[in-house]
C-alpha cells in the first residue's frame, strides 16, 4: 500500500511513531471525547437544571451532528474545489488540527454561558471543529505511521475518543454527586480540553502532500463498491447515535433510583478504549470488511440489550458491546479507505465521515418524532433503538456483499 510522504523532513521528535500516535490520541480525545460527547453525560444535569428538555436536547444534538457533517463535507470537497479553480491543492497540514482544537476549547466554554439561544450555534460549530480534527489528524497520523513502518500503532490513535468519554463521564458523575450545575460542568470540560491541547500542541507539526491529479486518477476501484462502502459506514453513524446520545436518560427511565446509573456512560468509554487497543494486535492482512461485519453485529447486540434486557446487567453489557467496536469501526473503515484509494484517501475519508455524520443527524430527530407519538418515553426509545439495530444489521449485509463480490487480492 502506498502512502503519502511528508513534503519536508519533520522535526526529529516526530520521527518516533509512538509520539505521532499519542498526538493523534490526545487530539481525538479533545475533539471527539469532549467536543462531541461531553454533551451526553451533561444532558441529565441540563435536564435537572431546567435549561432544556428532551426535545430541545434532541435538536442540540442534531445541530452538533449537522456541523460535523458540514465539516466533513468541506474536507471531502476541498481537493475538488481547488482543482476546479485550477489552483494547486493545499497540503493537508496539522494547522487545521490545531485550529479545530482551539475552537473546541472555546465552543465548549461557550456552553457554560447563560445564552441558550446561542447553544445550537455553538454545538454546530463544535461539530465542524470535530470533523476537521478527525479527518486531518487521521490522515496525518495514518500516513506518517505507514511511512515509518508502524501501521499497527494506528489503533492507539482511536483510543482517544474512549478516554475522553470515560473521563468526561466519571467527571460528570462526580459533579452530580456534589450538586454542581451543568454550566460548571461545561466550564470544567473546557479547562480539561485546554490542558490536553497544550500537551498535544508541540507534536502537531508537519504536512502530508495532497495527491496529484494523475495519482488520484490511479485509484481505480469500482465506483459502485466505493459508494456501497460509504453507505454502509454511514449506517454505523445512525446505528449507534441513539444510544450514544440518550444512554444516561434511557437508563434513568428504566432503573430509577439506581446508584449505578452514572457509570454506564464511562463504561461505554472504557469499552471504546479497550476495543481500540485490541486492534493493535490484529494481523494487518485480515480483510477489514470482515472485521467491520463483526463490529456491526456486536454493536447491534449492544443496542438491542438496552431494549430486551433493561436491567443493571443488560445496560452494563450493552454499554460494553456498543463501545468495544466503536472506534475499531472507524479505524477499519479508514484503513479500507486507504486500500481503496491509496493516492486520494483524504478525500474518501472526508466522504466517509460526511456519510457517518449524515447518519448521526437522522438519529435525534427520529427520537424526538417517536417520543411525541408514543404513549410513554420508554416505548419511543425502545422503537428508536430497534430501528438503529436494524440499520447496523443492514450495514453488515452490505459489507458481506462487498467482500463476496470484490475479494482482497
Amino acid at each position: 500500500m502506498s502512502a503519502a510522504l511528508p513534503t519536508a523532513p519533520p522535526a526529529a521528535h516526530t520521527h518516533r511513531p509512538l509520539v505521532i500516535a499519542l498526538a493523534g490520541l490526545l487530539s481525538l480525545a479533545i475533539a471527539m471525547g469532549i467536543g462531541r460527547f461531553a454533551f451526553t453525560p451533561l444532558l441529565p444535569m441540563m435536564l435537572h437544571d431546567g435549561v432544556t428538555d428532551l426535545t430541545g436536547a434532541s435538536w442540540l444534538a442534531t445541530a452538533n451532528y449537522l456541523g460535523y457533517w458540514l465539516g466533513a463535507m468541506a474536507c471531502a470537497l476541498q481537493p475538488w474545489l481547488w482543482r476546479r479553480l485550477a489552483r494547486p491543492v493545499p497540503l493537508a497540514h496539522t494547522a487545521a488540527v490545531r485550529t479545530g482544537l482551539v475552537a473546541t476549547v472555546l465552543l465548549t466554554l461557550g456552553m457554560a454561558l447563560p445564552a441558550a439561544a446561542l447553544w445550537p450555534l455553538w454545538r454546530a460549530l463544535a461539530g465542524v471543529a470535530s470533523a476537521l480534527v478527525f479527518v486531518y489528524v487521521s490522515g496525518w497520523c495514518l500516513a506518517r505511521l505507514s511511512a515509518l513502518g508502524a501501521p499497527s500503532l494506528a489503533g492507539l490513535i482511536y483510543v482517544g475518543p474512549g478516554l475522553g468519554i470515560t473521563v468526561s463521564g466519571l467527571a460528570a458523575s462526580a459533579m452530580v454527586a456534589h450538586g454542581l450545575t451543568a454550566a460548571i460542568g461545561w466550564a470544567v470540560f473546557a479547562l480539561l480540553a485546554a490542558a490536553l491541547t497544550a500537551l498535544a500542541w508541540p507534536q502537531l507539526r508537519g504536512a502530508v502532500a495532497a495527491p496529484s491529479a494523475a495519482a488520484a486518477q490511479a485509484d481505480s476501484h469500482p465506483g459502485g463498491a466505493v459508494a456501497a462502502f460509504t453507505l454502509a459506514y454511514g449506517l454505523a453513524g445512525f446505528g449507534y447515535i441513539v444510544t450514544a446520545t440518550f444512554l444516561p436518560v434511557i437508563a434513568r427511565q428504566a432503573l430509577p433510583g439506581s446508584i449505578w446509573l452514572d457509570l454506564f456512560w464511562p463504561l461505554f468509554g472504557l469499552g471504546v478504549s479497550l476495543g481500540a487497543l485490541l486492534t493493535i494486535r490484529l494481523p494487518t492482512h485480515l480483510d477489514r470488511r470482515h472485521l467491520l461485519m463483526a463490529c456491526y453485529g456486536m454493536q447491534a447486540a449492544g443496542v438491542l440489550l438496552s431494549v430486551w434486557w433493561p436491567s443493571l446487567a443488560g445496560f452494563a453489557l450493552g454499554s460494553l458491546l456498543l463501545g468495544l467496536p466503536f472506534t475499531a469501526i472507524t479505524l477499519f473503515a479508514m484503513q479500507e479507505a486507504r486500500r481503496l484509494q491509496p493516492h486520494n484517501s483524504s478525500a474518501l475519508i472526508g466522504a466517509l465521515t460526511a456519510a457517518y455524520g449524515l447518519g448521526q443527524i437522522a438519529g435525534p430527530p427520529m427520537v424526538a418524532w417517536l417520543l411525541r407519538r408514543s404513549a410513554t418515553p420508554g416505548a419511543g426509545f425502545a422503537l428508536a433503538l430497534e430501528i438503529a439495530a436494524a440499520a447496523l444489521l443492514l450495514g453488515l449485509l452490505i459489507f458481506w456483499a462487498l467482500a463476496s463480490r470484490h475479494p482482497v487480492d
